[in-house]
């Protein structure tokens, strides 16, 4: 039955067809789910966070969405629902390995849970697309979503007052299905360059910025200074 492996099971298939269809193809495709499932998805993992983080502030909250709601994180659980192999895309999307892309997936994945709302209401969306996140949800520390790596390198410059760190495409190869980046990240007094990878530049930029944060640590310990402060030479 269409849909069950997304755990809802449809009554109007052609709602799924359509969320699974990319502009590419030709009308009726999926832009107009996709505009819809992004207000719902918004709408339930931020009402997912509310309920289990009770004392969490806004912005915790909001760096949580942020982070569960981002491309790539729909695009990881796409391709665990097997998304891309559903996919009708045209001729020009196929032969450049469109339903290996993140924007594409994560585009699906919100259209299929715009299908889902309207073929079942709120609470069967919720019953259906929650637990997609639970992964995401459990690994996250109560009322404490992190900030990513560049944020918190750009924080701990800025708080000695240290020029912004430097970004460098190292390399960039492979199809577009199977990318490969490697960056280099420079900042601190003396400059340390340390270099890092992904299968995103944006992936390849926060594993640099968290290498090179780590190896700025380890050369500044704070040593009971206040934060903020270097410990004196020698």
């Amino acid at each position: 039955m269409a849909g069950c492996t997304l755990g809802h099971r449809f009554a109007d298939p052609a709602l799924l067809a359509t969320a699974l269809r990319h502009r590419s193809a030709g009308a009726p495709h999926n832009e107009r789910l996709e505009f819809l499932g992004d207000a719902v998805l918004a709408l339930l993992v931020a009402e997912a966070l509310h309920q289990r983080w009770p004392q969490a502030d806004e912005g915790a909250l909001t760096r949580a969405r942020s982070a569960l709601v981002r491309e790539s994180h729909l695009a990881e659980i796409a391709r665990r629902l097997a998304l891309g192999e559903r996919l009708v895309l045209g001729p020009g999307e196929m032969k450049s390995g469109g339903r290996h892309r993140d924007s594409i997936l994560a585009d699906a994945l919100e259209a299929v849970v715009g299908a889902i709302y309207l073929d079942g209401g709120l609470e069967a969306c919720r019953a259906s697309v929650l637990p997609w996140f639970e992964s995401g949800l459990s690994a996250m520390p109560a009322g404490k979503a992190g900030k990513d790596p560049k944020t918190r390198l750009q924080e701990w410059l800025q708080a000695r007052q240290w020029p912004r760190p430097e970004y460098t495409l190292v390399e960039a190869r492979g199809p577009d299905h199977a990318r490969f980046f490697r960056v280099r990240a420079g900042a601190g007094e003396p400059p340390l360059e340390v270099e890092g990878e992904g299968a995103s530049l944006r992936h390849a930029e926060q594993a640099s910025a968290e290498a090179l944060l780590a190896a700025l640590e380890a050369r500044h310990p704070k040593r009971g200074h206040a934060a903020g402060t270097e410990p004196p030479p020698g």
